[in-house]
Parts: C-alpha cells; sequence; structure tokens
C-alpha cells in the first residue's frame, strides 16, 4: 500500500449508516479517496451518483468487490448486523483493512476469530465506535484527564428515545438471534464502549433487558451497571420507551460531578446533507453546555467539537504507522463479552463475573 496516496475506500452498503456517518467522512477528507459504494437497491444507487458523480463507482454485489480486492485499500462494511462478521472476514480474506460497524460480530468468540484472521493476513481490523468522538464525550475525558472530578467513582451515561410505536419487519426489532437486534447490541454497544474506554474491563455485569411497547419481542428499555476493576461503577440507560429523557450524562467525583443533557449535534447535521469540516462543524450552543461543580457552586463548561472525522484520520494514521489504532479491537471484544455477560444477568437475574479476558 502507497502510504503517501489517499486510501482507495469501498463502502459496502448505502443506507443511514453508509449515506450519513461513513461516506461523508470518507469523501471529505484528504486520506482517503471514496471509490466504491457497494449496492444493490437501485433507490441508493441513484442517490450515490447523483451526490457524488462519476467519481464512485457503484458495485452491485459484495463478492464483485471482493474478487477485486486488490483495486482497493480499504472495506468499511455497514449493513444490517447479522452481516457484520461474515462480510469483515471476506474483506480481510480479500487483503484488505477493515472498518466494521458496530458490533462488529454476534460473540467474543466470533469477535476473537476476526481479530485473529486479521492478524493473520497482516491487516488492520477496526471498529467504528464514532460516539468516542461526541463532544460531551471529548468534553468529559478531559474534565478527568485534569482532575476536575477528582476520582469517579460513578459513571451514568444515557441514550434514551421517545418512539412508542415500533418500526414493523425492522431488522433492529427482529427476534431471530442471528439478526442481532435490540437495544442492548444497538445502542448500548455505544455505551459499553465508552464505559470501556474511560474505566477499563469490568469485573462485574449486571443487567435488566426488558420490552415495554406492545407486540415487541426483542429489549426495547435496559438497564446495565458495570463494576470495573479500579472501582467505578458504570450505569449504562438505553431506551425507545422513555417519555422523559434523562441526562445524557452525570458523572460523580470525588471533587465535583459533571451533568450534561441532549444528544451530540453531529448526527443531526449529517441526517441533514450536512458536509464534515465546514465552518462549526460538531459545535453546540452554549445553552447546551454541561455544568461541572457540587450544590450551590457549579459552572457551564463549554463542549468541545464533536469530531467523528478524528476517528478516520486516526485510522488512516494507523495504517501508514504513525500511530495505534482509534479503537483497539481488544476493547470491541470485550464490550461484546458485556453484551453476552448481560444477556445472561438478565435471564438469571444475577450478576455475571468476566474472566480476564483474552
Amino acid at each position: 500500500m502507497n502510504t503517501t496516496e489517499p486510501l482507495r475506500t469501498a463502502l459496502i452498503g448505502y443506507g443511514l449508516g453508509g449515506a450519513a456517518f461513513h461516506a461523508p467522512f470518507l469523501a471529505a477528507l484528504p486520506e482517503y479517496e471514496l471509490s466504491a459504494v457497494v449496492t444493490g437497491n437501485p433507490e441508493r444507487a441513484a442517490a450515490v451518483r447523483a451526490r457524488y458523480g462519476d467519481d464512485v463507482e457503484v458495485i452491485p454485489a459484495a463478492t464483485e468487490l471482493f474478487a477485486r480486492g486488490d483495486a482497493f485499500d480499504v472495506a468499511v462494511v455497514t449493513v444490517p448486523n447479522r452481516f457484520h462478521a461474515a462480510f469483515a472476514r471476506e474483506a480481510l480474506d480479500a487483503g484488505l483493512h477493515v472498518v466494521v460497524d458496530k458490533p462488529f460480530a454476534g460473540t467474543a468468540h466470533e469477535g476473537r476469530s476476526l481479530a485473529a484472521l486479521a492478524e493473520a493476513h497482516g491487516r488492520t481490523l477496526c471498529v467504528y465506535q464514532n460516539r468516542r468522538w461526541d463532544g460531551d464525550f471529548r468534553t468529559l475525558r478531559g474534565l478527568i484527564a485534569y482532575g476536575r472530578l477528582g476520582a469517579v467513582h460513578r459513571f451514568e451515561s444515557r441514550f434514551e428515545r421517545w418512539r412508542p410505536e415500533p418500526v414493523r419487519d425492522a431488522w433492529k426489532e427482529d427476534a431471530d438471534p442471528a439478526a442481532l437486534g435490540g437495544i442492548l447490541y444497538d445502542l448500548g454497544s455505544h455505551l459499553v464502549d465508552q464505559a470501556v474506554a474511560l474505566f477499563g474491563r469490568p469485573r462485574l455485569v449486571y443487567a435488566e433487558l426488558d420490552r415495554g411497547r406492545p407486540g415487541v419481542v426483542v429489549d426495547d428499555d435496559s438497564f446495565v451497571a458495570l463494576t470495573h476493576a479500579g472501582g467505578v461503577r458504570s450505569h449504562l440507560w438505553m431506551s425507545a420507551t422513555a417519555a422523559d429523557l434523562g441526562p445524557r450524562l452525570r458523572v460523580l467525583g470525588g471533587k465535583a460531578a459533571y451533568v450534561k443533557y441532549g444528544m451530540d449535534v453531529q448526527e443531526a447535521a449529517l441526517r441533514a446533507g450536512g458536509v464534515p469540516g465546514s465552518p462549526g462543524w460538531g459545535t453546540e450552543p452554549a445553552d447546551a453546555w454541561g455544568r461541572v461543580g457540587t450544590p450551590g457552586d457549579e459552572e457551564a463548561v463549554p463542549t468541545l467539537p464533536g469530531a467523528y472525522q478524528d476517528f478516520y484520520r486516526a485510522f488512516a494514521a494507523a495504517l501508514r504507522g504513525e500511530g495505534p489504532v482509534p479503537v483497539p479491537v481488544a476493547e470491541s471484544v470485550t464490550v461484546l463479552e458485556v453484551i453476552e455477560a448481560a444477556q445472561r444477568s438478565s435471564r438469571d437475574g444475577v450478576a455475571v463475573a468476566l474472566g480476564a479476558g483474552g
């Protein structure tokens, strides 16, 4: 691979994930060339051509892409969950570096197998945990690093929505275990990943995975509690049935707390067709900033700009040998171990201990 030329990148899938969360960055960043999009959907193919013109090839099937693996450097897998691991495996076998959406596999065993395959091929595998580059999470990491909160003892994190009517026939609502549906695999993958990124591998997992809407066959209102090796407790809520939205973050430390409401602004901008790198990208208005302090003595803290583009910049740097991968695959395997433990905990009504990992 020529480390001075843009990475020739093929995007597999052009639903919301491909169109909003991947293609805009691959097209905007100089480290990449968005060379091809794989989609067999005529409407999505037309949308690719309308937005990117003839510079981006539309390939109708992933099998054709893998047969031409030497024409590309990177494959980005953004398809329904059940296909993540299979497409990542085929891309690695085709000699490509791989970015894959979360959850990158259905089980920790399958995740370890993919990691081993990437190592055997001398290729880089990385899970697209873009929420590590949310503005609020970036701000929190800075507050912790600079000691503003003191020693953190409780990390409360929420992705809550009010969607009382389920989307029928959607793959995220599919009861087939192979579909990897449900809110734990969906939003929970982000929440667990953030907790692992901050405080490391948990030693104990407790979960309540519930179905709150009539007729729903997968969890849609769930809670996961983690006890980390250092003693920090992470309490994570994920819900589609929250008629009142709690704080996005409530982090308690020995010196102060950080409380933040509202979601990162990048998703709304991307859904609206925003271009990464445009003026004010990822910047949050002052009235949405979180607050740091103690009762009666607190102040607003500016939210750092959200920066999903930094994931892709770091991934390119890693391929050039200029830095680590932005999301270590071992941490992504840990996320899968936590999800499996949470499923057992909810089924059996007890906390589940995690082993040493590996």
